[in-house]
Formats: C-alpha cells, sequence, structure tokens
C-alpha cells in the first residue's frame, strides 16, 4: 500500500517541476516580448545636402546614432536625393509605424505637414522649424525643434569684429544660403554682437540662393573679401564650405556654422555650433521616456547648451576670448536681448 502510494505523489512531483519550468519559460517569454516592445524606433529624413554635409545634416545623423547606442532606439536614416523624395521617405516611416520620423530641416515643412496629416496618429518632429509658422497650424503630432542661434551668433560677432579691427579694418562679412528666418537670426545675432564690441564695424551680407553648390557661395565670399573683408561667416550648409574656401584662398578667417568646424583647416577662427545632435538626441528621449509634446516647440538656447561656441583658434587673443564670454551670462538673463531679425 505504502509503495502504491508512492506512485502518485512522484507524478505530482514531477508535474509540478514541469509546470514551473512552463511557467518560467512563459515568463521569460513575457520578458522578452516587453523588452521588443520597448525598443523604440526612430526615422531621420535628410535635406538634399544629404547626411555628408559636414553641416547640418551630419550632425542630425550624430544625434540618431547617440541615441542609438546609448538610449538602444533603433534608427534609421534616410537619405534624400531630391525634393520630390521627401513624401515618400515620410510616409515610409509612417507607414512602418516607426514611433517618431524626424525631418532635418525647414526644406522639409510642406512635406512633413502633408504627411503629418494623412497619418495623424504617427509622430514627427522636424529640425530647425515652428509648429506656429505655415503651413502647420499647431499639428497636435508635430514638435518643432527651433534653435536661439542669434545668442551664439552675437558672441560669434563680437568676437570677429575685434579680429578684424586688430588687422586695421572694420569690415567682416556674412554669406547666406536662402534668405529665410533661420538663416537671417544668425546674421542678425551676428551683425549686432560686432557692432556691440566694435562700433562702426561694416557687415557685408549676400546669399547664395543655394544650401549646395559652393561655387555659388565661393564666388560671393571671394567678392565681399575684395570689398576688404577680414571675417568671412559662412550660414549656407553644404553651400557655405565654398565660402570658406575663399577664405582659405584669400588668407583670411572663416566662421562655421552648425557643428564644429574647425578640422577644415587654420583659417577657421570658430564656429556657431547648432546643437541638432542634441536636439535630436533629447527628442528621442522624450519618444523613449512618454514626454513628447506635439503642437509645441522645443527651444535650444544659450541656457540650456543648445548652441554654442566652436574650437576657438589658438591665434586669437585671449583677451578677445574674454570679451566674448563676458556676453554670454547678459544673454542667458535677457540683459542683452540678441536680434532674430535683419
Amino acid at each position: 500500500m505504502k509503495a502504491r502510494s508512492l506512485i502518485p505523489l512522484g507524478i505530482v512531483a514531477v508535474a509540478a517541476v514541469v509546470a514551473a519550468a512552463i511557467a518560467a519559460l512563459a515568463a521569460s517569454g513575457s520578458s522578452d516580448a516587453a523588452s521588443v516592445q520597448k525598443t523604440y524606433r526612430i526615422g531621420l529624413v535628410s535635406d538634399v545636402g544629404r547626411f555628408n554635409d559636414r553641416s547640418f545634416n551630419q550632425s542630425a545623423l550624430e544625434g540618431l546614432q547617440r541615441a542609438q547606442r546609448t538610449l538602444k532606439v533603433r534608427g534609421r536614416p534616410v537619405e534624400s536625393r531630391q525634393t520630390s523624395d521627401y513624401v515618400p521617405n515620410l510616409a515610409s516611416l509612417a507607414r512602418q509605424r516607426y514611433d517618431l520620423g524626424i525631418s532635418v530641416g525647414f526644406l522639409l515643412a510642406e512635406a512633413t505637414n502633408t504627411v503629418a496629416k494623412r497619418f495623424p496618429q504617427s509622430k514627427f518632429a522636424i529640425i530647425d522649424y515652428s509648429v506656429n509658422a505655415p503651413p502647420f497650424k499647431k499639428n497636435k503630432n508635430v514638435q518643432g525643434l527651433t534653435f536661439a542661434t542669434n545668442e551664439n551668433s552675437y558672441m560669434i560677432g563680437c568676437l570677429a569684429a575685434l579680429m578684424a579691427n586688430q588687422a586695421g579694418t572694420k569690415n567682416i562679412s556674412a554669406v547666406g544660403g536662402i534668405k529665410l528666418p533661420t538663416v537671417d537670426i544668425f546674421i542678425a545675432g551676428y551683425r549686432a554682437g560686432a557692432r556691440r564690441c566694435v562700433p562702426g564695424t561694416t557687415v557685408q551680407i549676400g546669399y547664395s540662393q543655394d544650401f549646395v553648390a559652393q561655387d555659388k557661395c565661393k564666388e560671393i565670399a571671394l567678392n565681399q573679401i575684395d570689398q576688404g573683408s577680414q571675417v568671412v561667416f559662412q550660414v549656407a550648409g553644404g553651400c557655405g564650405l565654398g565660402a570658406l574656401d575663399a577664405a582659405k584662398q584669400r588668407q583670411v578667417w572663416g566662421i562655421g556654422v552648425d557643428r564644429d568646424q574647425k578640422s577644415l583647416g587654420r583659417h577657421i577662427m570658430t564656429s556657431a555650433v547648432k546643437r541638432v545632435d542634441q536636439a535630436v538626441y533629447l527628442t528621442a528621449q522624450a519618444i523613449k521616456n512618454g514626454t513628447f509634446k506635439g503642437g509645441t516647440d522645443a527651444t535650444f538656447n544659450l541656457k540650456n547648451k543648445g548652441v554654442g561656441i566652436g574650437r576657438i583658434d589658438a591665434r586669437v587673443p585671449k583677451r578677445f576670448i574674454t570679451r566674448m564670454n563676458a556676453l554670454r551670462p547678459l544673454l542667458v538673463s535677457g540683459k542683452i536681448k540678441a536680434p532674430s531679425k535683419l
């Protein structure tokens, strides 16, 4: 009788072990499923300058790559070779149910608005453009990522004017791409800062009407240098590399834009850095944390380190750098209000 009674107990014990194993596997599977659900997917669509522009698009890509490394999101950079690519590239991210599609630059404003309306359940962000500006109507699924580049450009204008004045002239210049608010905000701050630190400074301004063709920007910069400019500030993305090349050729100073462009050579005095990489990274983080706010603008400025000053050439006198840096707390506190329009 005792032997017979042990058999069902053994079976029960084995069954319990098997059940526990199955439960463990089920729990593991559930955990894996949850892990998959938490892998957020972020898409990034370039403008026609493409990701190798050594400027705006490249900086955005670096931000996505940083998010992939540290936030463990899955990133997908999508390159646009022509303007007609914008809508299909953004739409493909929405159809594949990416958690966020980021448009690199104001050139994609119309396309972003079109796709955001077509896919109201998808989330989008657009770099360097406000959702309060046309064609947007505070779309609830789009966030604008804007930059107070008039602040760091104000500081750089001061430095440029001091350097030009040291060379015996009060003449500097800026080469813009297309005359748009996102271009003029740099130049407005640059001109105001220059005139604050060296009253009477002439600031030549020219536009290439292009963000890609380097020869157009180079020609404008050469003309400015012929007219006495000692410092050329490029605000034209890939096209602006031509302006910096003109500065190198004529042995005057060049100032980079969007990202630190000191690596281009000794002729680069410094750069007006727009932390596009930081904007992309923080926006990806907001998606992951559930704090993304469509229908609003996120502004990046000196205070939150969304804009800044690139590396400064060692030949720039320290007293000039000190003079420039003294402007920072005044800009952050609002005691100095850098203009955003020309």
